[in-house]
Protein backbone atom coordinates (compact mmCIF):
# COMPACT_ATOMS: atom_id res chain seq x y z
CA UNK A 1 0.00 0.00 0.00
CA UNK A 2 1.58 3.53 -1.32
CA UNK A 3 2.24 5.77 1.83
CA UNK A 4 -0.21 8.57 0.58
CA UNK A 5 -3.34 5.71 0.43
CA UNK A 6 -2.22 4.81 4.01
CA UNK A 7 -2.13 7.95 5.21
CA UNK A 8 -5.76 8.85 3.28
CA UNK A 9 -7.27 5.77 4.57
CA UNK A 10 -6.36 6.73 8.42
CA UNK A 11 -7.68 9.91 8.04
CA UNK A 12 -10.74 8.31 6.92
CA UNK A 13 -10.97 6.00 9.76
CA UNK A 14 -10.07 8.73 12.13
CA UNK A 15 -13.11 10.63 11.04
CA UNK A 16 -15.24 7.88 10.75
CA UNK A 17 -14.33 6.52 14.24
CA UNK A 18 -14.78 9.92 16.05
CA UNK A 19 -18.30 9.30 15.70
CA UNK A 20 -18.20 5.92 17.55
CA UNK A 21 -16.25 7.48 20.56
CA UNK A 22 -17.41 10.63 20.74
CA UNK A 23 -20.62 9.55 23.19
CA UNK A 24 -18.13 7.59 25.52
CA UNK A 25 -18.82 7.88 29.10
CA UNK A 26 -20.61 11.46 28.03
CA UNK A 27 -23.39 12.04 30.76
CA UNK A 28 -26.01 15.00 30.04
CA UNK A 29 -27.34 17.94 31.79
CA UNK A 30 -30.47 16.40 33.03
CA UNK A 31 -28.28 13.21 33.82
CA UNK A 32 -26.11 14.64 36.31
CA UNK A 33 -29.56 16.92 37.21
CA UNK A 34 -27.53 20.14 36.67
CA UNK A 35 -29.47 21.76 33.61
CA UNK A 36 -27.89 25.28 33.17
CA UNK A 37 -31.07 27.74 31.62
CA UNK A 38 -31.23 28.20 27.90
CA UNK A 39 -29.60 25.00 27.04
CA UNK A 40 -30.55 21.70 25.65
CA UNK A 41 -30.65 19.07 29.07
CA UNK A 42 -28.65 16.77 26.83
CA UNK A 43 -25.74 18.48 26.35
CA UNK A 44 -22.68 16.89 28.33
CA UNK A 45 -21.42 17.88 31.58
CA UNK A 46 -17.96 17.63 30.59
CA UNK A 47 -16.81 16.58 26.98
CA UNK A 48 -13.40 15.95 28.08
CA UNK A 49 -12.61 16.27 24.48
CA UNK A 50 -8.76 15.24 25.12
CA UNK A 51 -9.11 12.19 25.96
CA UNK A 52 -11.71 11.46 23.42
CA UNK A 53 -8.89 12.33 20.54
CA UNK A 54 -6.69 10.00 22.05
CA UNK A 55 -9.12 7.26 22.76
CA UNK A 56 -10.04 7.46 18.55
CA UNK A 57 -6.24 7.88 17.77
CA UNK A 58 -5.74 4.70 19.35
CA UNK A 59 -9.13 3.22 17.96
CA UNK A 60 -7.94 4.75 14.59
CA UNK A 61 -4.99 2.92 14.44
CA UNK A 62 -6.24 -0.38 15.71
CA UNK A 63 -8.71 -0.46 12.79
CA UNK A 64 -6.28 0.63 10.67
CA UNK A 65 -3.53 -1.70 11.05
CA UNK A 66 -5.81 -4.82 10.84
CA UNK A 67 -6.97 -3.18 6.72
CA UNK A 68 -3.41 -2.62 6.49
CA UNK A 69 -2.62 -6.39 7.10
CA UNK A 70 -6.27 -7.26 4.82
CA UNK A 71 -4.52 -5.72 2.30
CA UNK A 72 -1.11 -6.25 2.64
CA UNK A 73 -1.15 -9.87 3.06
CA UNK A 74 -4.14 -10.55 0.60
CA UNK A 75 -6.19 -12.06 3.20
CA UNK A 76 -9.57 -10.70 1.76
CA UNK A 77 -9.06 -10.81 -2.13
CA UNK A 78 -12.58 -10.01 -4.44
CA UNK A 79 -12.19 -14.11 -5.58
CA UNK A 80 -13.25 -14.71 -2.11
CA UNK A 81 -16.79 -12.83 -2.03
CA UNK A 82 -18.71 -15.20 -3.89
CA UNK A 83 -21.92 -13.14 -5.07
CA UNK A 84 -19.50 -10.91 -7.21
CA UNK A 85 -19.78 -11.96 -10.80
CA UNK A 86 -16.22 -12.93 -13.10
CA UNK A 87 -15.20 -10.10 -14.70
CA UNK A 88 -12.38 -11.77 -16.14
CA UNK A 89 -13.50 -12.95 -20.00
CA UNK A 90 -13.54 -16.59 -20.69
CA UNK A 91 -11.92 -16.29 -23.98
CA UNK A 92 -8.96 -13.50 -24.69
Amino acid sequence: MPIVTAIALYFVIWWLSLFVVLPWGIKGQHEAGDVVSGTEPGAPVAARMKRKIIQNTILAGIIWLIIFLIVQFDLVTLDNIPFLPNFVPDKI
